[in-house]
């Protein structure tokens, strides 16, 4: 660690007055997040596949690429100062921008953008098949990843695939560009520095990682050798506090300048309060249920079916999830190309029956739901507990936080999972090929979306999949998204709910922070106080 533990534990101790009879204020140049961050399993770019990992990375680490949050479509240089595809589109080559350093101080280099997209490939973590997709593997990568010259590197594929689909998958987290000879000084064992960079930090971003302590704190300070405009906060602590209500509590004493996690009834609070302001923006984060085929009653496809029928979709939404989400059923997010906005399903237990009736099971079934144990993850958890049980269905929760339930989902040993997923990348296919395609259901497969943790064997689905991906005229790989999306919802397991607003309570004082449409785009390094 680049800082002590010592130093960690003062510092999170600075601002943890909970019972202080008069209000803080937090330091002038430091934000402070309050947050649920028991998700983060690693601060490897090459693994990183998690919504807080996320939005650290994207404010600690640079890719080649970026995009304008607020217009996507906007795509410039960050590492790279430009890129030219080839005329059979099979390569993109990439000019790395001169005189350029990492948080070290040592130069950003072609050399470090093969190492780190290499690194990626070789270490095969989740995230890995963002850059496999595109016929790059461990024993081909070297090859498929070159260095041209000085300052070029020629990104090559094993088809034309769409440019700014390649270009939106360099975006994600996994493409972050990591320094070379920071990382292999700390190489064990052919690791490539992994178990190293698991806790540590080797990125160019306006914020170095300096801690992480599990379910505890992260602290990121100001990067002295970023070569953008210095952010104002010398430092960003994010606190973990999962509890909505300590959130508040916090907030309006003001010992924290922002909370992430409150309720609907909790921001009610916050807009009455003159001291305190509202952000929102839309997300493209899906909230869904995850149905094990491997289960005997949920492999049928009535039971998927009937299961459907058994949320009260749009009670949830203005209850629980007030003004945090809006009822949505397809796969692909609203805003993204081809997004299904047809709601077909709401509470209907008289339907579910007649569906469970012709599944066999007439008196319903027992099952477990993993559960991440936060109050509206939990919420969602019983209300749709409250309505499976009208048809019969018995769904023992089992909580968690956020490592524990992610951990048993991706080993495929659950019976449902209520989950969250979030788009690695601005292009349809992102979620198209998590949720609609599974080229491999073996136990050791290499690639695991999530068809592929809930045992779902789509060869066919698969293939739509694919054709979509490599169509180059937009409207035709619409309607194909559309067509995807309307079988998907008949016959998956997936029980798709709610996209995500999301909705953060500060400090009127704080100004500047983005919400951006995925997590690695939440920025702060424009916030000022």
């Amino acid at each position: 660690m680049l800082h002590s533990r010592t130093l960690l534990a003062a510092t999170v101790a600075a601002f943890t007055l909970f019972s202080a009879p008069v209000r803080a204020e937090t330091p002038a140049d430091t934000l402070i997040q309050a947050w649920a961050i028991d998700d983060i399993i690693s601060l490897d770019p090459a693994e990183i596949f998690e919504f807080t990992a996320s939005e650290i990375a994207g404010n600690s680490y640079e890719g080649l690429i970026g995009y304008d949050p607020a217009d996507v479509t906007k795509i410039y240089g960050k590492i790279a100062e430009s890129w030219e595809v080839a005329a059979d589109g099979m390569s993109i080559s990439f000019k790395i921008k001169p005189g350029r350093s990492f948080a070290s101080g040592n130069p950003i280099t072609a050399e470090d953008v093969v190492f780190s997209l290499t690194r990626a490939v070789k270490l095969d973590k989740s995230p890995a098949f963002i850059l496999t997709q595109f016929g790059l593997n461990p024993e081909n990568v070297d090859q498929m990843v070159v260095q041209e010259g000085a300052d070029t590197v020629v990104f090559k594929m094993d088809k034309p695939y769409a440019p700014t689909l390649v270009l939106y998958c360099l975006t994600a987290t996994v493409g972050f560009v990591v320094d070379k000879k920071l990382v292999m000084e700390h190489e064990a064992n052919g690791d490539f520095g992994y178990e190293w960079l698991k806790t540590n930090y080797a990125g160019s971003g306006p914020f170095a990682i300096r801690e992480w302590r599990a379910n505890e704190a992260v602290v990121m300070e100001r990067n002295a050798n970023y070569s953008g405009d210095a952010p104002a906060m010398a430092r960003v602590i994010y606190r973990h506090i999962p509890e909505g209500a300590t959130q508040r509590l916090l907030l309006e004493q003001g010992d924290i300048d922002i909370a992430r996690s409150l309720t609907a009834e909790e921001l009610d609070a916050v807009r009455a309060n003159p001291d305190l302001k509202i952000q929102e923006g839309p997300k493209g984060s899906i909230y869904y249920l995850g149905l094990n085929q491997k289960n005997e009653y949920l492999s049928k496809p009535a039971v998927r079916q009937a299961m459907k029928y058994l949320v009260d979709y749009q009670a949830i939404a203005d209850t629980i999830m007030k003004g945090k989400v809006s009822v949505h059923q397809a796969f692909l997010p609203n805003g993204f190309l081809g997004a299904l906005n047809d709601n077909p399903f709401a509470l209907d237990v008289a339907r579910a029956k007649e569906l469970l009736a012709e599944a066999g099971v007439p008196d319903g079934f027992s099952v477990t739901m993993d559960t991440r144990n936060t109050p509206e993850i939990t919420g969602i958890a019983q209300a749709i507990q409250q309505t499976m049980a009208e048809a019969g269905i018995t769904m023992e929760l089992i909580p968690g936080d956020g490592q524990q339930t992610l951990t048993k989902y991706r080993a495929r040993n659950h019976d449902i999972y209520i989950g969250r997923w979030g788009p690695d990348y601005q292009d349809p296919h992102t979620n198209a090929d998590t949720f609609a395609r599974n080229p491999d259901n073996s136990d050791d497969a290499t690639s695991k979306p999530l068809a592929w943790r809930n045992a779902w064997d789509i060869p066919e689905m698969t293939k739509m999949a694919d054709a979509a991906m490599l169509e180059g005229d937009a409207a035709k790989r619409a309607e194909m998204y559309l067509e995807i999306q309307r079988e998907h919802q008949e016959t998956s397991p997936f029980v798709i709910m709610f996209q995500e607003i999301e909705v953060s309570a500060m400090r009127n004082n704080v100004n500047g922070f983005i919400v951006g449409p995925s997590f690695n785009d939440n920025n702060f390094a424009h916030v000022t106080k």
